[in-house]
């Protein structure tokens, strides 16, 4: 009877609004239909409001990572020193990214689970002025750590070279104001705080971005940021557009004004803060130590010698319908992560707290059930000003 039910607790994919899911299923139309064409146009300008800019916002076919490489094809040349900022496995990503493109990549490298210190970026910067990219990553997905964006913009802002944020797992869940922070290059994905099905990625782009790129020699064909601009300009898409995913999106934006940007931010805090709490309240350790550091969208849990944390993702996957993400590289079989983003309500944290509960005493970890829903309820309650 329940085989589709799930709770669906990664860091993408996300829960989808059935809003969403219906607007996905409206009619087909032809990417080059005037129909689309106006749609289209609509979407761009909703999806300036979530970066906060009044610059270019381009809808590309991609995956997320196809956004990064995408920042990357367009303004690395072959033999372009950069500076990568290595926080997990996704700012490492972006340095195989920049590899590939033969460039030549420093890497600012700090211990999984701690935020990048804008003091030592400073330091490599001034070392090295003619660092053409900047590198970072807003959320680093695989340790629940979150980076000092405003910080970094402004160091680097101070430089001739241009900062790439990978927002991906960040944008909507928390503040990024890409104008007024000095942000050159974000890019975001759909199947995260968006709450979309994978497949699409929106890229915003200074003008201070526009002339590095316009000027690059390097090689990209589908990845040309230059053909999404001027055929934005048109109300259309280079090649073919991923039209049901607008339809999608479009919808998606529609609910984030809906509730408001700010509240939305407000919300995602709310979430972090519950599962922060009931972790705690439950005898487990946060990978990520620091509040200030720890992500709104996504909480990284290490395992100890008496908790397994794939066996206990396997129980919460099989008996309890909850599906948790696993740690990458020489994180696996170390840590949990519990994704919180997008279409997430605060009863959907406490109904994971509880499944949590029951699968740690499934797998003989000593916990006080009640104790993770409790704490939680409380951090709600006391947000909610219940007294």
């Amino acid at each position: 009877m329940f085989k589709e039910y799930q709770q669906l607790r990664i860091p993408g994919p996300t829960p989808i609004a059935p809003e969403v899911q219906r607007a996905m299923e409206r009619t087909i139309l032809g990417h080059r239909s005037g129909e689309f064409s106006k749609i289209f146009a609509e979407t761009i300008k909703k999806a300036k409001r979530i970066f906060q800019t009044e610059q270019d916002v381009l809808i590309v076919a991609s995956s997320g990572t196809g956004a990064l490489e995408m920042a990357v094809a367009n303004v690395v040349e072959p033999g372009d020193k950069v500076l990568v900022v290595v926080t997990g496995v996704f700012g490492g990503r972006f340095a195989k990214i920049a590899k590939a493109y033969h460039a030549e990549v420093l890497t600012a490298d700090f211990e999984f689970g701690t935020a990048a210190d804008p003091n030592q970026i400073r330091e490599i910067l001034k070392q090295h002025p003619d660092i053409k990219a900047v590198f970072a990553t807003h959320c680093e997905t695989s340790t629940g750590v979150v980076n000092p964006i405003q910080e970094l913009a402004h160091i680097v802002k101070e430089t001739n070279a241009v900062f790439v944020v990978d927002s991906v797992s960040a944008l909507v869940g928390m503040d990024l104001k890409f104008d007024e922070w000095g942000v050159d290059i974000a890019v975001t994905a759909s199947h995260k705080a968006l709450g979309l099905p994978p497949g699409l990625a929106l890229i915003a782009v200074s003008q201070k971005a526009w002339r590095v790129i316009d000027e690059n020699q390097g090689t990209r064909f589908y990845f040309d940021l230059r053909s999404y601009r001027d055929n934005a300009a048109k109300d259309t898409t280079p090649f073919t557009g991923p039209v049901s995913l607008v339809f999608g999106l479009s919808k998606s934006l529609d609910l984030i004004e809906e509730e408001g940007l700010e509240q939305g931010f407000k919300r995602h805090f709310l979430l972090r803060n519950m599962v922060r709490a009931a972790v705690t309240a439950l005898g487990l350790e946060l990978f990520v130590k620091n509040d200030r550091d720890a992500s709104c969208t996504v909480t990284a849990i290490k395992g100890n010698d008496q908790l397994d944390p794939e066996k206990l993702r396997k129980v919460l996957r099989e008996d309890y319908k909850i599906v948790a993400a696993g740690g990458q590289q020489h994180l696996k079989g170390q840590i949990f992560r519990i994704g919180h983003m997008g279409y997430t309500h605060p009863m959907d944290i406490l109904t994971t707290i509880s499944g949590l509960e029951l699968a740690l005493k499934q797998v003989g970890y000593p916990v006080e059930l009640g104790a993770g829903v409790k704490a939680a309820q409380e951090v709600w309650a006391n947000e909610k000003n219940l007294g």
